[in-house]
């Protein structure tokens, strides 16, 4: 008889993309909504109980009375009054607490609540808010408990996780095929509820989903374990039985495999880990993010410096020129400080915030714009005829970098959300994606002008794995690099990321600069990397 696994089951998401997670600045009005909402539910609280104070007085009243009559009803009715009272309630007042009973005092707040459901989350952003979760423990080697207990760095609002919201993150996990999380976040909800934590979640399930994790994992003793306390608990259990019959079935059957050839059943017990993915520099990435393996070393660091920059006699610089710093030599980063003021960034941000929308990439295949899971912002564009700040705006990165801003994107500002994220990427196109840049005719970008506009409190940085740099965000302040040799030649050094936002909130805003206008202001070099 052939012995089947049966795994848990979950219902299918809803396909709309809302990406609320994506953006702070999104999220804010979020909890304007269920701040809105609450003053709602509070007004028909209030109603409620007005009504059920009506009835509380009717009812004492007519306890009192009847308490009264019952005792002696021939003389209570003996009085014509009464007789005629109690024909009266009986026709007519009566109705009308039938009537105040039957009123339904909820549709202002039902009505409210359908008005306002329209911009609630769907299910695709609770799982997008529970991958961004999983992805910030990832980066920062975040244990679930930490996590779960709101231990973070930085945090003005320190919350927690209940072992319902640990069981949903592990189901998230599970829905995806990592079992690798399933189990992380399976066995914390079980941890909180061994340690009497109030919930209405059933131990039950959770064995069941953490079993077959482990079992996935490749930990097929712990499974069978696992499994056999969810019978203790369950004796009926059907999927729980149906498994302990194929663990039992399997470890025997690899037993015999282990005793006759040892090397065959090397592989029972082995683990799995953490699911790889599609980005080869993932662990020099992540370490980065988390302040580690930075590469500067004390004789670099000793050639990086601060001045004062005038753009070379930039006239908007003569008088009052901006501070400069090196943050790295090769590729060389600069950062200036004070270069944007926070009326500016407020200007910025007001522009843009009604047009936030999730952040596109350039498709190497068609060169149009499209969404990517390793882009999670919101980002909006901005031009200089839309607003005189945006247009000081530019005319200050031309007056900096010397750079023509004529054939310059746009300016884009984007907002992190929830573990907002850009993986590490190039800003200019590679020689096996030619057309990436063919609709704009304005050549490739030969450099990157990025605004930090607030300070984060955790996570954040902008990382270039090649070389092992890390630049941190400092709101008032700019980066500036090039992405191209000054033989038009790309700087495969100048990959970089930004990491999960951790604890904050990330508003940056950037300018791509094109090669078409720099012919003389950045002259051709013919050798290939200078």
């Amino acid at each position: 008889m052939k012995i089947h696994l049966v795994l848990p089951l979950l219902g299918l998401f809803s396909c709309a993309h809302a990406d609320f997670f994506t953006s702070i600045g999104h999220m804010t009005d979020l909890l304007n909504t269920e701040k809105d909402l609450v003053t709602s539910l509070k007004d028909y609280i209030k109603a409620e109980e007005q009504k059920l104070a009506q009835i509380k007085k009717w009812a004492d009243k007519l306890d009192h009375l009847t308490d009264t009559a019952t005792k002696d009803p021939e003389g209570f009715l003996g009085h014509p009054v009464n007789a005629f009272k109690l024909m009266k309630r009986l026709n007519t007042e009566w109705v009308k607490l039938e009537n105040l009973i039957l009123k339904d005092i909820s549709d202002g707040f039902i009505s409210n609540l359908t008005i306002q459901r329209q911009y609630f989350p769907n299910d695709e952003d609770q799982t997008g808010a529970a991958k961004a979760l999983l992805r910030l423990q990832d980066t920062y080697n975040l244990d679930t408990d930490t996590i779960s207990k709101g231990n973070l760095p930085g945090v003005k609002h320190k919350t927690s996780l209940t072992a319902e919201d640990c069981f949903d993150l592990g189901k998230t996990a599970y829905t995806d095929a990592d079992y690798y999380h399933t189990e992380l976040w399976m066995e914390q909800a079980l941890s909180q509820l061994d340690a009497g934590e109030e919930s209405s979640l059933d131990k039950v399930m959770v064995l069941d989903y953490l079993s077959y994790a482990v079992y996935q994992q490749g930990d097929l003793d712990k499974a069978l374990t696992l499994t056999k306390l969810l019978l203790e608990l369950d004796p009926e259990h059907q999927r729980g039985n149906g498994n302990l019959r194929y663990f039992e079935y399997i470890m025997s059957k690899e037993s015999n495999k282990s005793s006759s050839s040892p090397s065959e059943g090397a592989e029972l017990g082995t683990r799995k880990g953490r699911p790889k993915d599609h980005l080869p520099e993932r662990q020099k990435y992540e370490k980065l993010c988390r302040g580690e393996g930075v590469k500067m070393t004390s004789r670099r660091q000793k050639r990086l410096f601060c001045r004062y920059f005038d753009g070379n006699k930039d006239p908007l610089l003569i008088l009052s020129p901006t501070k400069q710093e090196d943050e790295w030599d090769k590729p060389r980063i600069v950062r200036y400080h004070d270069i944007i003021s926070d009326e500016e960034i407020s200007k910025v941000k007001e522009l843009a915030k009604p047009r936030l929308r999730r952040a596109t990439v350039h498709d190497p295949q068609t060169g149009k714009l499209t969404t990517a899971q390793y882009r999670v912002s919101k980002s909006a564009w901005l031009s200089a005829y839309e607003d005189p700040v945006v247009a000081r705006l530019n005319r200050r990165i031309e007056g900096v970098t010397g750079l023509d801003m004529s054939t310059a994107e746009e300016l884009q500002v984007a907002n992190y959300g929830m573990g907002g994220q850009y993986e590490p990427h190039f800003d200019f196109a590679r020689k096996d994606e030619p057309d990436a840049f063919k609709e704009l005719g304005t050549g490739n970008r030969v450099a990157t002008w990025l605004f930090y506009m607030s300070d984060v409190e955790a996570g954040g940085a902008t990382v270039f794995p090649e070389v092992g740099a890390a630049v941190y965000p400092k709101k008032g302040t700019a980066v500036f690099w090039y992405n191209l040799f000054e033989s038009g030649e790309g700087d495969y050094s100048t990959r970089h990321a930004a990491c999960p936002v951790l604890v904050g909130n990330k508003w940056v805003s950037n300018k791509w600069i094109h090669e078409r206008g720099q012919e003389f202001r950045r002259p051709c070099n013919l050798s290939e990397l200078e």
